[in-house]
């Protein structure tokens, strides 16, 4: 799963007519295209500060994208040199050529970003699917990976939150498309409303500037033709792994990690159930956990501060940077 492939670096470009509406990026961030054969993947960049800093990569969950770090970054840019990737699909990386959104073809993309840029190994940080993505990673390239953190990682559960049932669905053939239909009225705004009741342990606590700035967001990734079809069949891959089992099951990945893994579970997570921390401490050995019963599915976005603080202590006993 290994690539060698150099990258085509450059900065992210104006709008052009598939791109109507430009990509945020907050103060101290930048953006960035990296073209590989038949995959293109924007990260944003939020440097350390102070040269010589290891490396960290973030990896974010269904239907989210590098966005979803922004509050967590400069937190911990004094410790590492971080990088958001944008998954296939997402944020503002176009569908792969080969449309594999599998959680296997998800990692395959993040591999061939890191052994391409020859950043490895790095502090990976993962949320949902991002965190099973990250799981796979560290299981199968242990060379990658000096320390693994995962938020609400999406790993197979035997019995699925209720609440958790319609992001299944979407995996079903033809749902997406007639979500999207029967949906085609809805405001961007009551649709972010929606994913935040669903992702936040504490709706409430969003400001009104961030819901502008998910709404916009949102009214983006709207005009997407691939908008639905990334969503489908990622939420597919999501199925398909938790139905996969022998070597390549999730959870034998797990136990098969060798770095050092700090797990951030939500007490009010309404898509990874609260009761899976522990069976996931259990499986990533000598692994370290940090449950926050007020957070949902996003702590890194709810409780920046107080995930940051774990993932410096986690580095910190790592040895540091």
């Amino acid at each position: 799963m290994s690539s060698t492939e150099l990258p085509e670096t450059r900065t992210a470009a104006a709008p052009t007519a598939s791109r109507t509406r430009a990509v945020r990026i907050a103060d101290g961030e930048e953006l960035r295209s990296v073209a590989l054969p038949g995959l293109t993947l924007t990260v944003r960049a939020r440097p350390g500060n102070r040269t010589g800093l290891p490396p960290a990569l973030y990896v974010h969950g269904l239907g989210g994208s590098s966005q979803n770090w922004s509050a967590l970054m400069p937190l911990l840019a004094d410790h590492v040199d971080g990088e958001a990737v944008d998954l296939p699909g997402f944020g503002d990386s176009p569908p792969p050529d080969d449309g594999n959104y599998s959680v296997t073809g998800h990692a395959r993309a993040v591999i061939r970003l890191l052994d391409a840029g020859a950043r490895g190994p790095v502090h990976l940080i993962g949320n949902s699917m991002g965190g099973a993505v990250a799981t796979r990673i560290a299981a199968v390239r242990p060379d990658l990976v000096r320390t693994l953190t995962l938020v609400s990682p999406a790993l197979p559960e035997l019995r699925v939150q209720r609440s958790a049932w319609p992001t299944a669905l979407i995996a079903a053939p033809g749902i997406a498309a007639l979500f999207a239909k029967l949906t085609k009225d809805w405001s961007a705004e009551q649709r972010v409303k929606g994913v935040l009741s669903l992702c936040y342990g504490d709706p409430g606590q969003v400001t009104e500037e961030g819901l502008r700035h998910a709404v916009e967001e949102m009214e983006r990734r709207l005009e997407l033709p691939y908008f639905w079809d990334a969503m489908a069949r990622s939420s597919r891959g999501i199925v398909d792994a938790y139905t996969l089992g022998g070597q390549h099951g999730l959870w034998r990945q797990a136990e098969r990690v060798l770095a050092p893994t700090l797990l951030v579970y939500g007490g009010r997570d309404r898509l990874v159930s609260y009761r899976m921390a522990r069976k996931a401490a259990a499986a990533f050995r000598g692994s370290r956990l940090l449950t926050l019963p007020e957070a949902g599915h996003v702590a890194m976005m709810e409780y920046p501060e107080t995930v940051a603080q774990a993932v410096r202590e986690l580095i910190a006993d790592d040895g540091g940077s």
